[in-house]
């Protein structure tokens, strides 16, 4: 979707196209709701200039500080040392140096096995209950609004609304939002409006100026008819179970919202491939973990199921960030709803197919999970706001802070010590350790997901090849948000894939 600026901007009106039965076409104009940002407080540039000074000041006395206390011990200027321990310090700086990479490799590999085995652990134990739980009431079925939000989608949205159609579900109602388009989307979209398979599925179409995905996702919540608002993207190609499986959790009136299980659907080269085992290892497993306490942080925007009181309650969509997604969920777990995950509902999805696009991607998402993040701060040291949704910004931030960083510059700094000390067992260690990790998980996931058995050779250098590219983009894009500057959507341009079989 195109998004001109991460700000806030007023929702354009929108034309609205329906059928009725004899295929009259039927014309009314709808405004999308205001935006939930509209009247908030946001820091101005002196205040948050003079918030950095004072944080620049803490941590460089405390730099001070540290150094002078390294000083001490190392040199021992006044015999302080001596006189306290009874012995004279032989600490060199090389030393230092050697211990001190010794203990900094420790506690990595430390965090990164406790990280592994506490999300395995986790997303095995929502396996189990996804198993073994109880029935559910197959007679809860109420009718879904379907929202696709397509910005130039012309390539791909026929084959979308084709796949919607055959969902195995009672009622539903699919609303196409051209936001704008600047392709044929408009035209394809004004052909596919209609009333399908004997009145089970209506086909509407909302036309509106180009304001980005979240205002079309509100153009869309603002004509749906239904309590209960399935968004997927003008891409998506959904398996034909997905509203049963996701609908049942509802039940459950303090669920807002299900999220689902998204798929590459391009496998065709490399870096496509590596995406597949990333989305399979790395965001379907933390999801199946954050589910067994019902706090799943990021609703994919291909494929998310919500309860509309609970978008209502969270403010609608806003603009004043680059992942719409990640905001909408935090507010929603913020008013203290829940959000499950569901591995069985399927959206496959086109993945960027080479290295310059697939950076240019993560550089949008990690920036604009950043933003999400600064914009519900006070959740981070405010606990008594929502305890949960603290718990939740404390991953988020490490994930999106340190995580990124840990994975650029500690392999960098140890191999550097492995050179320059003649230590080169570190380089090995330090490999063969990620690599046994990486390929256990990538083990339980493809078991689990039945995925391609190949996907877990791509593990053996996911590490060194995908991981630490992507670190370096997230580290970049930190930096770059920390400065405040400029940036666009980057919209990914559409090629057209097969649809995958599962």
């Amino acid at each position: 979707m195109k998004d001109n600026s991460p700000h806030t901007t007023p929702d354009p009106p929108s034309l609205v196209h329906t059928k009725d039965e004899e295929g009259g076409v039927q014309h009314r104009v709808s405004f999308a709701p205001p935006n939930a940002a509209d009247g908030g407080h946001t820091p101005g540039s002196t205040e948050m200039e003079a918030m950095l000074k004072r944080r620049m000041w803490v941590y460089g006395l405390l730099s001070l500080a540290l150094i002078a206390i390294i000083y001490v011990f190392m040199n021992d200027p006044g015999g302080y040392v001596y006189r306290l321990t009874g012995k004279v310090n032989s600490l060199r700086l090389s030393g230092l140096v050697v211990y001190s990479s010794i203990v900094a490799f420790a506690l990595f590999l430390f965090l990164v096995i406790l990280r592994y085995f506490l999300l395995l652990i986790a997303a095995y134990l929502n396996t189990v209950r996804h198993t073994v739980r109880a029935a559910y009431d197959e007679g809860f079925t109420p009718p879904v609004s379907v929202i696709v939000p397509a910005y130039n989608e012309g390539i791909l949205l026929e084959d979308t609304v084709q796949s919607l159609l055959l969902l195995d579900y009672p009622q539903f109602e699919i609303i196409l939002v051209d936001d704008g388009s600047t392709d044929n989307t408009r035209e394809i979209a004004r052909s596919l409006v209609g009333i399908y398979d004997k009145g089970r599925v209506e086909v509407r179409l909302v036309e509106k100026r180009n304001g980005g995905k979240s205002t079309a996702l509100n153009a869309g919540i603002k004509v749906s008819r239904y309590d209960f608002l399935l968004n997927v993207d003008g891409d998506s190609r959904l398996s034909p179970n997905t509203l049963r499986k996701t609908i049942r959790y509802f039940t459950n009136a303090r669920i807002g919202a299900v999220a689902g299980n998204v798929k590459v659907l391009n496998r065709v080269n490399f870096w496509t491939t590596l995406q597949a085992l990333e989305y399979v290892q790395g965001l379907n497993m933390a999801r199946s973990a954050q589910s067994i306490l019902r706090l799943v942080n990021i609703i994919p925007g291909p494929l998310g199921l919500f309860r509309k009181a609970a978008i209502i309650d969270a403010g609608w969509y806003a603009s004043d960030t680059y992942a719409e997604d990640a905001d909408l969920t935090l507010q929603i777990l913020r008013k203290g709803w829940r959000v499950e995950y569901e591995p069985d509902a399927i959206s496959y999805t086109e993945a960027p197919d080479t290295l310059v696009a697939l950076l240019k991607q993560r550089y949008r998402w990690t920036r604009g999970i950043l933003q999400a993040i600064r914009k519900h701060r006070e959740l981070v040291f405010n606990p008594t706001i929502n305890i949960s949704g603290t718990f939740v910004m404390w991953t988020m931030a490490f994930e999106a802070l340190i995580g990124p960083v840990m994975g650029m510059f500690a392999p960098l700094y140890f191999i550097f010590i492995a050179l320059t000390f003649d230590m080169s067992y570190f380089i090995v260690l330090w490999w063969l350790s990620l690599t046994v990790l990486d390929v256990i998980a990538a083990l339980y996931c493809v078991a689990v997901e039945k995925e391609e058995v190949r996907l877990i050779f791509y593990s053996l250098i996911s590490r060194v090849v995908f991981v630490l590219f992507i670190d370096i983009a997230k580290t970049f894009a930190t930096i770059e948000e920390f400065l405040r500057l400029s940036m666009d959507w980057g919209k990914l341009e559409r090629v057209g894939s097969e649809p995958r079989s599962r």
